[in-house]
């Protein structure tokens, strides 16, 4: 088969759209955006768990992406999860009563942080921690919970014991 120009650009078009195209899936599947500006106040919260949370995943409230998760250590102290927020400068009104939890995003979706405003009328501001957190929902900790349950009720049936 004969090569021609029209073929030739046709081949490279689909290449560099092909290159496109995953370097957009790449940014939505690991939740990571580029940001061009660093406008944003700092908040902590302590969890007991943060299941699958990474670094960068979205903050959220009422559904829209207001920050990013941008570091998560241990407290030896507390043993507890720390996890360091970073949220835009322009949502600061958000209730200093407020709650968060950390939910997954659809079946096989990742991890984010979710706000659940307050009452108060007064505001988080830089460097301010949230009281009131609700660690990760663990998967396989529901999966064996619900398995043991009906092992037990199968053991009680039968006169049994579980194993």
């Amino acid at each position: 088969m004969k090569q021609t120009p029209a073929t030739e650009l046709g081949t490279g078009l689909f290449v560099v759209l092909g290159f496109a195209a995953l370097f957009f899936m790449v940014t939505q599947i690991t939740n990571h955006g580029i940001a061009l500006h660093d406008h944003n106040y700092r908040v902590t919260a302590r969890f007991d768990n943060v299941g699958g949370l990474k670094v960068g995943a979205p903050v959220s409230i009422g559904g829209v992406t207001i920050g990013r998760v941008e570091a998560i250590e241990y407290d030896s102290q507390s043993y507890k999860a720390v996890a360091r927020l970073a949220i835009e400068t322009r949502y600061d009104h958000i209730p200093d009563d407020s709650d968060l939890a950390i939910y997954t995003a659809g079946l096989l979706g990742g991890q984010y942080v979710g706000f659940t405003p307050g009452g108060a009328e007064t505001f988080y501001k830089d460097g301010d921690r949230v009281e009131l957190t609700q660690s990760a929902v663990v998967l396989e900790n529901l999966i064996s919970k619900f398995l043991f349950d009906k092992a037990g009720d199968a053991a009680k049936k039968t006169g049994g014991s579980v194993p």
